[in-house]
């Protein structure tokens, strides 16, 4: 990492902007200005979010906010409505209001007298989701988007559904994470003498925003909304989508360069969910910022910087790797295509009966997969962080209770890149069942590491707009899509294919118990194989990482050490639990005096084999300290089930200088439609 000591331009920062809306409230912005703007305008580039710009991202704000402002932009970050110092109340992540109040951010930033008019939206997660989605909406002033990690299928993509299944780890996590996020308070010390009255209005509107999304289990027009790949006409602002093989969000890049008009590259490295000049595993690095810069320089300000020469897509083929929850560097090669879908990919297939070796066929010739319901407990954090524990480790155990697939020993390397796909021709016991797909790198050793996985909740088999339950015993034909990958699997090794009927807390479990049966004679692997020849070019290149100085935060001191994951299993009552902490940062002291304590913990309960045991549970407590002002936040949030419906149930405790301040509980059963 490179720290810019000297940049172009000198940046200031106007550390507090209110930035009026049309209903009267005002959103709260800290802007980075060249210190000439206003003799010399600039593009705007806007970074919009509800994680409060004054403590939770600041540090990584600093790193790029001044350095784009050291290159000749403005560089504002947003509080959206009802999050941070801004006034109002959150109603939902990417409610029409949230889009809604960035066309009129833009409109504002476009008028400014230090702006040129043109406008640029850039962000990672819930960023990049609404740089997209703000996108087609079509402000005038929007030229270009960055987005990062992102996803243009709410359903699809995100921590919500998988596969049509419920996302066990995330539904509940996420949805604890945010309600935490929504009771916090706006800083008096900018806000004025307002910040309580906007604080209460914030607290009397609380709601955890599981309870919209749990109510909505198929993909419905609740899930479409801003789901850009409904309409990718809708978007003519430049994007640069980026993404990471660690992180789930990854099969954005490859369909939004396949499907938009729009101009469009994509890059997908080997990161976690995390910007790709963070040092944060798993590496390496690139000067993402200066590729930004690049892009920027073009869309914004009309420079010939060669941003449309790159290839449309620059992928990173990752090399074999021994399992391991955690890389330094993954090893690997860059590669640039021109085109999506790609004539240097071709199809490579293994029929499970002919193609492949399984101990598991009967008398019949069929398979049948029946899984323990705490399988999945080494699937690894839904969307890693870059911390230590977070890659699946060794696939051994999970294979153990799987019913497996396996290629003989490779003659050759096979370079998977793309979406694996396998179809199955199948009958369920039951009328309800998962089917969860891991594919996994065998090495000679026996030791495997998971290459991708993919899940279908087979109630959504013919779309997942729709709920049609199986007729028992009768065979139905499924394709189970795994999230794209780009690895390297070498010869002398094995392609698994491991089935498994559940997956927790991934997948959360349907009512009963079920077992299918897998007709391996119909059924085959297909995955799509980068030609060697496209490895061997190594014509793409970046710069080294470059920054803008760290803001100067200083961790606070530690509460005790806890494993990062943990699985526990108690014989006796035949229990698994699994513990995450999501280590998120803990405590920290910022320079303007704020001392911050941030403590989550999730915890995830099996029990019996017994699919109406699952329990996913998330607490978190937050302190807010500075000069006499001292608030505390804890909650509990919990979801559980039974065969015909789902049970919410939310605590929150509110302190203020010592005292209680706001108490509430909330309770919600909502009906199981289909997962």
């Amino acid at each position: 990492m490179r720290i810019a000591t000297e940049l172009p331009r000198t940046p200031t920062v106007l550390e507090h902007v209110w930035i009026p809306m049309g209903d009267g409230t005002r959103l709260a912005a800290t802007i980075w200005l060249p210190e000439d703007a206003y003799e010399h305008p600039v593009p705007v580039l806007l970074e919009y979010l509800p994680y409060r710009r004054g403590d939770w991202t600041a540090p990584r704000d600093a790193q790029r906010h001044p350095w784009y402002a050291g290159h000749g932009y403005a560089s504002v970050r947003v509080d959206m409505r009802g999050s941070g110092d801004s006034e109002g109340v959150m109603l939902d992540e990417y409610h029409p209001q949230e889009q809604a109040d960035a066309v009129e951010v833009i409109a504002w930033l476009a008028a400014q007298p230090w702006s040129t008019g043109n406008v640029g939206m850039f962000g990672i997660s819930w960023g990049g989701f609404n740089a997209l989605q703000v996108a087609a909406e079509r402000p005038p002033a929007l030229k270009a988007i960055v987005t990062v990690c992102s996803t243009d299928d709410r359903y699809a993509d995100d921590v919500h559904y998988y596969g049509g299944a419920l996302l066990g780890i995330d539904m509940s996590a996420w949805a604890a994470t945010m309600f935490a996020f929504q009771a916090r308070p706006p800083a008096p010390w900018r806000v004025g003498d307002a910040w309580k009255q906007v604080w209460d209005e914030r607290l009397a509107a609380l709601e955890p925003f599981s309870h919209i999304w749990m109510a909505h289990q198929e993909r419905d027009d609740y899930w479409k909304h801003g789901s850009v790949c409904e309409d990718y006409q809708s978007i003519d602002a430049a994007v640069l989508a980026v993404g990471g093989w660690a992180d789930p969000y990854r099969n954005t890049v490859l369909r939004l360069v396949e499907g938009l008009a729009a101009p469009c590259r994509g890059i997908i490295g080997p990161w976690s969910h995390q910007y790709p000049d963070i040092e944060r595993t798993p590496g390496p690095t690139i000067g993402f910022l200066q590729e930004t810069l690049r892009w920027w320089d073009h869309w914004l300000k009309g420079a010939e910087t060669g941003v449309m020469d790159d290839p449309l897509l620059r992928v990173y083929q990752q090399d074999s790797v021994r399992p391991a929850t955690q890389y330094a560097v993954r090893e690997g090669t860059w590669v640039g295509l021109d085109s999506w879908p790609s004539p240097e990919v071709s199809e490579m297939a293994w029929n499970l009966r002919t193609d492949t070796l399984t101990l598991a066929a009967g008398t019949d010739g069929h398979a049948v997969v029946d899984t323990p319901q705490h399988n999945g407990v080494d699937a690894g954090r839904w969307f890693p962080f870059g911390n230590p524990s977070d890659l699946p480790p060794d696939q051994r155990s999970e294979d153990g209770r799987s019913t497996l697939f396996d290629t003989p020993p490779l003659d050759k390397d096979v370079n998977i890149l793309g979406n694996p796909r396998l179809r199955l021709r199948l009958r369920s016991h039951t009328a309800r069942a998962n089917i969860m797909v891991r594919l996994c790198d065998v090495a000679p050793d026996g030791s495997s590491t998971l290459i991708t996985r993919g899940a279908l909740n087979l109630a959504k088999r013919n779309g997942m707009d729709r709920s049609d339950d199986l007729a028992p015993g009768e065979w139905v034909n499924a394709e189970v899509e795994l999230t794209a990958i780009a690895w390297n699997v070498p010869a002398g090794h094995r392609i698994r294919v491991a089935l498994s009927t559940t997956y927790w807390p991934w997948l959360w479990p349907h009512g009963g118990h079920t077992a299918l049966t897998v007709d391996p004679d119909h059924s085959e692997l297909v995955v799509g194989h980068l030609a060697p020849e496209a490895l061997l070019r190594k014509d793409i290149t970046f710069e080294v990482p470059e920054q803008a100085a760290p803001l100067g935060v200083t961790p606070g001191p530690p509460e005790g050490s806890r494993p990062e994951r943990e699985v526990r299993y108690d014989p006796e009552t035949d229990t698994w639990v699994l513990t995450v902490d999501p280590n998120y940062g803990g405590h920290r002291i910022y320079p303007d005096g704020l001392v911050y304590r941030e403590s989550a913990l999730e915890t995830y309960t099996i029990s019996g084999n017994d699919p109406l045991t699952a329990e996913a549970r998330s607490t978190w407590t937050v302190g807010l300290r500075r000069d006499d002002w001292d608030v505390l936040i804890e909650t509990d949030s919990r979801i559980t089930a039974t065969a015909t419906h789902f049970r919410l149930t939310s605590h929150i405790t509110v302190h203020l200088d010592g005292d209680e301040y706001f108490v509430r509980e909330f309770d919600s059963r909502i009906e199981r439609t289909s997962v």
